[in-house]
């Protein structure tokens, strides 16, 4: 879509109730790895229009981590995109798909995922899923539902 508001609107008329952004990287690091085409801030403003012109669309991304990202840069980009009303966060490893790929820095522990995890939710995330071999998929539509018949639970009492 390139960020062109004009095909979000389209979007927002074909009724459909998901939105999913493209897998991202912390801000410093996205720019090394993603095509220029395609920038972080162009990535959050098409979630954050989509939500103006659709308010119940239900919106989701992902972070890679392992290229060297320190813990504020982490914070900071997931607190940008909880800012834009992302709803739904992956957090994953990032793996060196080709040797042509830059390479791996860091392999992030499950208890450091286990600690974005807490975050995410601590921001205000619906739903957030962190973990080494979490994709932007992972079990998505599974976890997303246990935790919005959770959350509505604990309003019911």
């Amino acid at each position: 879509m390139h960020g062109q508001n004009p095909l979000l609107c389209h979007f927002s008329e074909t009724g459909r109730t998901r939105l999913s952004g493209v897998s991202n990287f912390c801000v410093p690091f996205h720019a090394k790895v993603r095509d220029p085409r395609a920038n972080f801030e162009q990535s959050v403003r098409v979630l954050k229009h989509a939500k103006e012109v659709q308010p119940g669309v239900i919106s989701k991304t992902s972070l890679m981590l392992g290229l060297g990202e320190t813990d504020e840069q982490i914070y900071s980009t997931m607190k940008l995109l909880r800012e834009a009303d992302v709803d739904c966060l992956t957090l994953g490893q990032y793996m060196q798909p080709t040797k042509r790929h830059l390479k791996v820095e860091e392999y992030i522990t499950p208890e450091k995922f286990k600690y974005w995890e807490k975050v995410g939710n601590d921001l205000g995330f619906h739903y957030t899923a962190s973990g080494p071999l979490v994709r932007s998929s992972y079990k998505a539509g599974e976890f997303f539902l246990k935790n919005l018949v959770e959350k509505r639970k604990t309003k019911a009492i």
